[in-house]
């Protein structure tokens, strides 16, 4: 099983990645081995996971995740329905 996560990192932007174990990522993040945007915003906390079921599925739902704002990122994270269906909206 797959899973997309998002941490916060200590200058307060959210980074989303996929992983296989999210525990041992967050601990790479951590020990500044977790990818080169993490390693001089530590420490990241773990605030969001999404089980996917394949390797295939989670990279797509990551690459949508990364093109939301910070802000519907944060409803995604906080279960925020309504607003997450309120950032939605076309802007067009």
């Amino acid at each position: 099983m797959w899973h997309v996560y998002i941490i916060k990192c200590a200058d307060t932007t959210l980074y989303t990645g996929v992983t296989k174990d999210v525990y041992r990522r967050v601990i790479c993040h951590n020990s500044k081995k977790g990818g080169n945007y993490t390693q001089t915003r530590t420490p990241v906390k773990l605030l969001y996971q999404e089980p996917q079921p394949t390797h295939s599925s989670a990279l797509k739902r990551e690459a949508q995740i990364k093109r939301w704002t910070k802000n519907k990122k944060l409803a995604l994270i906080n279960g925020n329905i309504p607003e997450l269906s309120k950032l939605s909206v076309s802007r067009d």
